[in-house]
């Protein structure tokens, strides 16, 4: 569960980096003090949205090997 989420995640990074990068024109004008293509701020937000998935897919997915598969089952 973890790694096919996070493959959804990596997807949709990648595809938000060439989003950004082709509307680089669009966003100079709101940006002040930073380059509109700086590495360091497209590899921190990257990282820090990937951490956010990885969470969001760890944590059902811990709490879910804590169940008792034939008592799920029987719930069904």
């Amino acid at each position: 569960m973890v790694g096919q989420g996070m493959q959804y995640a990596l997807a949709g990074v990648v595809i938000g980096l060439v989003a950004a990068l082709f509307g680089l024109s669009v966003m100079s004008s709101f940006l002040f003090e930073v380059a509109p293509t700086d590495p360091l701020t497209f590899a921190v937000v990257s990282v820090l949205l990937l951490g956010a998935a990885l969470l969001a897919c760890y944590i059902p997915a811990r709490r879910a090997t804590t169940v008792d598969p034939m008592s799920a089952l029987r719930q069904e």
